[in-house]
């Protein structure tokens, strides 16, 4: 069994971070075997290296290695580039294909981003990891496949679980022995390193002296975050071994490379809403919701015994005191007949304002007529009210919501007039 140093040096893996080289031990224990492996981490920390280990360090390593980005490839065709598919499957089939899984027999395959892979190919996948048989796209012929997979993910998968975006099942399958490769930020010792490798690596690709960084820049590079971790240290140093004519790199040249250098240290703080915050945020609505929903009904049944009660309402208001409290607050000794008084002058007020006479009735306060009103208005404000609804009724064909709206007054409010009426 190879040593992990002897391994970083056949891959060109650069590092000497103790959660790197515990990764790589792992790698090297179940390569002999064929135990499927899901390796996570985050985006540019270097996945892809540990499949290649595994493939190679396996009785497998003569066999065909392939790596497949799940992730980038159409939800519609995905099928047919895993499993393949047979002539006339669907529009374009104009020939058979073998998918990956049939090429790859007696190999590895190494699915990456796993977790970007539709539900419905996550079946598929899973019955190739019970059992080794898979089914191509338009055939009912079931194939054998003999294939060492080795998955990786950027995602949270018992996230993605939970939001049924992946298969419990599947991952449990994949992640017979799980590999985590650290983010670049915790690795603060090989952060230098590594960019003193790729800047030898650029010298050489550009036939260029080597940039070189002075203590402070190499203060900032390691206090950087790097949120995409090696591939955005590796971009950055290919950026300033082309552009900068000084080989020899201050703090100030650094931070001009750097992303939101000012506010990226120690670290940022994602400003975002996760679904379960959401979710939350809905039970609480829906809880408002409905004790609304019930005091509208506690409404209506305390509007409705009034109503029956007729001349009864200190009764009804001495047993349904809570209720009324509820309601109204304080306001316990509601005044009905000056309640009805004041539908009564709404309909008034709008009815005036709708006349061609524009002369409205002068209004003292809030529920009381001036004695200045004109002597056309003869009518009782009993009968003016009576005639008032029975007018707005006819017009609407007896609507009583577009009725209510006509005089300006809640359909309850109409309700309780008709009924008083007996309309």
């Amino acid at each position: 069994m190879e040593s992990v140093q002897a391994i970083k040096q056949r891959f060109g893996i650069i590092g000497n971070d103790i959660k790197l080289n515990r990764a790589i031990e792992k790698a090297i224990q179940v390569a002999p075997t064929d135990i499927s492996v899901l390796i996570t981490g985050e985006s540019g920390v270097g996945k892809e290296a540990l499949p290649k280990i595994i493939h190679s360090l396996s009785h497998r390593k003569h066999g065909k290695f392939i790596a497949v980005n799940c992730g980038a490839i159409p939800e519609g065709t995905i099928d047919s580039e895993l499993f393949g598919h047979e002539k006339g499957a669907f529009t374009g089939a104009t020939q058979t294909r073998s998918g990956y899984f049939e090429e790859a027999n007696g190999g590895t395959i190494f699915l990456d981003e796993v977790g970007e892979l539709p539900l419905t190919t996550q079946v598929r996948l899973l019955r190739v990891l019970e059992n080794g048989e898979f089914l191509k796209v338009g055939s009912s012929k079931v194939q054998k496949t003999d294939v060492r997979i080795v998955a990786a993910t950027n995602i949270n998968m018992f996230e993605a679980i939970e939001k049924e975006k992946f298969r419990e099942d599947l991952y449990y399958r994949l992640s017979t022995v799980e590999i985590h490769l650290p983010p670049l930020r915790e690795r603060k010792d090989d952060i230098h390193l590594l960019f003193r490798k790729f800047a030898s690596d650029f010298a050489q690709k550009y036939k260029m002296p080597t940039i070189r960084l002075e203590d402070d820049a190499v203060k900032l590079l390691n206090k950087y975050r790097w949120s995409g971790n090696v591939r955005q240290l590796r971009n950055i140093a290919e950026q300033i071994s082309v552009l900068e004519q000084n080989r020899s790199i201050t703090y100030e040249t650094l931070r001009s490379y750097l992303p939101d250098a000012g506010s990226n240290l120690p670290a940022v703080i994602k400003n975002q809403k996760s679904e379960s915050d959401f979710s939350s945020e809905r039970e609480i609505l829906y809880k408002i919701l409905f004790d609304m929903k019930g005091d509208l009904n506690d409404l209506k049944k305390l509007t409705l015994e009034l109503m029956k009660d007729g001349n009864n309402g200190e009764k009804v208001q001495q047993e349904n005191k809570t209720l009324i409290n509820k309601i109204y607050g304080n306001e316990s000794e509601i005044d009905y007949e000056q309640a009805d008084e004041e539908d009564a002058m709404e309909i008034l007020q709008i009815e005036h304002q709708k006349s061609s006479n524009p002369q409205p009735p002068v209004v003292e306060d809030k529920y009381h007529f001036a004695e200045e009103i004109e002597e056309e208005e003869t009518l009782s404000l009993h009968d003016k009210e009576l005639e008032l609804i029975k007018k707005a009724l006819e017009r609407n064909k007896g609507k009583r919501k577009a009725a209510a709206t006509e005089l300006g007054i809640s359909e309850r409010t109409l309700y309780r007039k008709i009924k008083q009426y007996d309309l």
